[in-house]
């Protein structure tokens, strides 16, 4: 059974100046549709195969192997800006997200799976590489 899901990615306190944008597939890239100097804001749907015991998720915005999906937010020359010296990308794990909580997604109408991550690392850059602690929530 696989299923159209949604999604919403919050990027928190972002770095001023420095474009970020959800990765589609290899080369393309999502728009956020909503950004400002407190977040940045991407909705998408990712499709989930439920025939297993584990989800399976799918599409353009799944990246990696099957056991260890991700979705990749892309910063700086990696999000299409020129002129600028970053080139970075964020890896948030689907990981966490059960057959469960897939299942009452898909039977609550109008809800989506929705996560919120700090815009800026550790070393005063763009967020990048595996983000940790990622916790997706069932949100109306």
């Amino acid at each position: 059974m696989k299923q159209d899901v949604p999604f919403r990615i919050n990027i928190l306190d972002p770095l001023p100046g420095v474009a970020m944008k959800v990765q589609r597939g290899k080369n393309e890239l999502l728009d956020p549709v909503r950004s400002d100097a407190k977040a940045i804001v991407f909705e998408f749907e990712i499709t989930v195969d439920l025939a297993g015991e584990k989800p399976n998720f799918l599409g353009k915005f799944a990246q990696g192997p099957k056991d260890v999906r991700f979705v990749y937010v892309n910063s700086g020359t990696s999000a299409g800006q020129p002129g600028t010296p970053w080139t970075r990308r964020a890896k948030l794990a689907l990981t966490s997200i059960t057959r469960q909580q897939v299942e009452t997604v898909i039977k609550t109408l109008g809800s989506r799976f929705e996560t919120a991550i700090d815009g800026v690392g550790r070393d005063g850059g763009p967020v990048c590489a595996s983000v940790k602690g990622i916790e997706w929530k069932i949100v109306k």
